[in-house]
């Protein structure tokens, strides 16, 4: 099949090749650098099937475009399909697949980075150190041991993340409609969201974006949580109302915040645009903020992950050709 792919990196054209060579070069990939999106879906002609990420824009202007050149498919080579018209999509004919489990241990992993150098400062010691200002003054930390930790999702990353907080010593509470009984046997409380809210010394997400879930952390949630809180979120950007937020680090609310995704980052993350002027000026704003860390949506971004990745979206392209239906499929009911 002709697979046209969007938002290209060297990397995704690794991970792809590889896999595609492993299944014996059944698909001919066609990689553009350019996101998807209602001007550039023209690049996908003659195409059956496109390949995109999670900044590709597939409305329903969009998708009406790439089913008129003859694609019926769409391979999200990501988890999350909120970008995804999926009405639109039913409504043309169109298949969704996505990679539902790439590697949680990636993501959870990155979540426990960002949550250890915001707490002893890692950040702000670097360079520090660089500059040859060996003081201490303004780094100390807290011991995570019998720390309250609340995980915020207990799909697969957030129990990992669940997992490595109780080998620290820590208290971990969690918020999620499904209990997970092996994390209630290993010793994890689950509580309504705003108990854990009110209880929590750090607070990580990991929830999939829906109507229920955007802003979930909104004025109300941050005003609930405990003075000095660690907020971090490795998982959906607009599940952070990030005006709030900032509001929130502002009055000190908010001590320390971690974010790998961010709301508006379409046009800014997996970009370089170190010679340009940011234009956003929300998130120049966060970037002001001592206790603040961001990193570029990397959370996912390991060689286990990426060859998963490749692994999934070429399965399921190969079963939508045999089949009609991909691997993993995606339908408006996820």
């Amino acid at each position: 099949m002709d697979v046209a792919v969007f938002s290209t990196k060297p990397y995704d054209r690794a991970c792809l090749e590889a896999a595609n060579a492993a299944a014996g070069r059944p698909h001919a990939l066609r990689y553009l650098e350019p996101r998807l999106g209602p001007a550039t879906a023209v690049l996908a002609a003659g195409a059956g099937a496109i390949c995109v990420f999670v900044n590709d824009e597939l409305d329903a202007a969009t998708l009406a475009a790439l089913s008129a050149q003859g694609v019926r498919l769409v391979a999200l080579r990501c988890a999350g399909f909120n970008n995804v018209d999926l009405a639109a999509a039913a409504a043309l004919g169109i298949a969704v697949g996505r990679v539902p489990a790439y590697s949680p241990h990636a993501v959870a992993e990155h979540t426990v980075a960002l949550i250890l150098a915001l707490n002893r400062r890692i950040h702000r010691a670097y360079n520090r150190v660089r500059e040859g200002n060996f003081a201490l003054d303004g780094l100390l930390g807290f011991d995570l041991k019998d720390r309250v930790v609340g995980v915020v999702g207990t799909g697969r990353i957030g129990a990992v993340v669940a997992r490595i907080m109780l080998g620290f010593g820590c208290r971990v509470m969690a918020f999620d409609p499904v209990e997970e009984p092996g994390l209630v046997a290993a010793g994890v409380r689950y509580a309504p969201l705003p108990e854990l809210l009110a209880a929590a010394d750090i607070v990580t997400l990991h929830c999939p974006l829906t109507p229920e879930t955007r802003h979930l952390i909104d004025a109300a949630a941050v005003a609930r949580m405990r003075p000095g809180v660690m907020l971090v979120n490795t998982s959906r950007g607009a599940l952070v109302d990030t005006a709030a937020v900032i509001a929130g680090l502002k009055s000190g609310r908010i001590g320390y915040l971690g974010l790998d995704v961010y709301e508006e980052e379409a046009g800014l993350f997996f970009e370089d645009l170190s010679g340009q002027v940011i234009q956003d000026d929300v998130f120049t704003r966060l970037l002001t903020f001592p206790n603040v860390l961001v990193t570029a949506h990397q959370a996912f971004f390991t060689a286990e992950a990426l060859a998963a990745i490749g692994e999934v979206t070429i399965g399921n392209i190969s079963a939508f050709e045999a089949t009609g239906v991909p691997r993993f499929p995606v339908s408006r009911e996820g």
